[in-house]
């Protein structure tokens, strides 16, 4: 193999030789061999330098064949000339690799096909969801303490792809800031949160649904398995500007969650009750498996996705309605 590289590479170098080389016999055919020989040398030392290079290179892709290409980096290093300023340098950098540190939040995911087994007026059975969640760091350690200020941003939209002209039937948005404070020399407790997050459905009138609350979640580790307790206070709202007053009747005041990582799986269960233990008792439960693709279809960070709800408030309509779905997507990070 490596034979054949380097006769694969003074092929390539042919072409920019051949001039020295032809002069090179020249010379020897007028008998000037002193001079055709120093020519042969330096033909064989641009050959020998190219060849080198380009084994190098071949070295270099083979050591590097499976990691991650920044595609939009890579093109920036290779094709956009290098300015004298360094500020500058960066600005066009970032604007070539759009590379402004922005990270997924919550699980980026589309379910193509959901099918929800509750018969609902006016709503096809089958239908289209998918979730986008981002998170942009703002500050870091001011406070001493390692922590993290950011603001999230997760859309959910459900799609009646089924349906005739397909309309989205709601889309909740949940604006966020929040601050991350690792927790030092414990065992289990890993993180502390803190947030304050906006909710709603973007609808008007009757079909209306918002409301703000500050919550506290908590991050555990048990080897491979996280437990996630959060819990919430919504804030106050006037009666005439409250469109979802019985909200803590069926979302209760938090909700726990169970992740289990196991080789390229994980599986998480999230639960929610409001904590009334009689005939008023409301709650919801949601597992979320995601697993590798079949190799056809992989791509890095690529995971398929099965997913079932059943309770109360898969979306902010639905916040009083209990009801069952089921789905299965690709999921685009965990």
């Amino acid at each position: 193999m490596k034979k054949f590289l380097s006769i694969l590479a003074c092929t390539f170098c042919f072409a920019s030789t051949e001039q020295i080389l032809l002069e090179a016999q020249k010379l020897e055919n007028e008998g000037n061999f002193k001079e055709a020989m120093l020519l042969y040398k330096k033909a064989a030392t641009i050959n020998n330098n190219k060849e080198e290079k380009y084994l190098n290179e071949i070295n270099k892709t083979s050591q590097e064949k499976g990691k991650e290409t920044n595609l939009k980096r890579a093109f920036f290093e290779r094709h956009i000339d290098n300015v004298d300023d360094n500020e500058t340098e960066k600005n066009l950098e970032q604007l070539v690799t759009k590379d402004f540190g922005i990270y997924p939040y919550k699980k980026n995911y589309i379910l193509p096909t959901t099918y929800t087994f509750n018969n609902i007026e006016d709503r096809h059975n089958l239908e289209t969801s998918f979730q986008i969640s981002i998170e942009k760091p703002l500050a870091e350690n001011f406070l001493g303490l390692d922590e993290t200020v950011s603001i999230g941003y997760t859309q959910k939209s459900f799609w009646q792809t089924t349906k005739h002209s397909s309309p989205f039937r709601e889309t909740n948005y949940e604006p966020e800031i929040f601050i991350q404070m690792p927790v030092k020399d414990n065992d289990h407790f890993k993180l502390l949160k803190a947030s304050f997050m906006h909710s709603s459905n973007g609808k008007k009138d009757e079909l209306s649904r918002s409301l703000n609350r500050v919550y506290l979640e908590g991050y555990f580790q048990l080897a491979n398995l996280f437990v996630v307790p959060r819990v919430w206070y919504r804030i106050p709202e006037s009666s005439k500007d409250d469109d979802n007053p019985h909200f803590t009747r069926y979302y209760g005041y938090g909700d726990l969650n169970f992740l289990y990582a196991y080789k390229q799986h994980t599986f998480e269960l999230l639960l929610r009750n409001n904590l009334r233990f009689d005939k008023t008792n409301k709650g919801a439960a949601e597992f979320n498996w995601t697993f590798p693709l079949p190799e056809f279809m992989a791509s890095k960070n690529s995971y398929g996705l099965f997913q079932i709800f059943h309770g109360y408030g898969q979306s902010l309509i639905d916040y009083d309605r209990e009801l069952t779905n089921v789905g299965i997507g690709v999921a685009f990070s965990r």
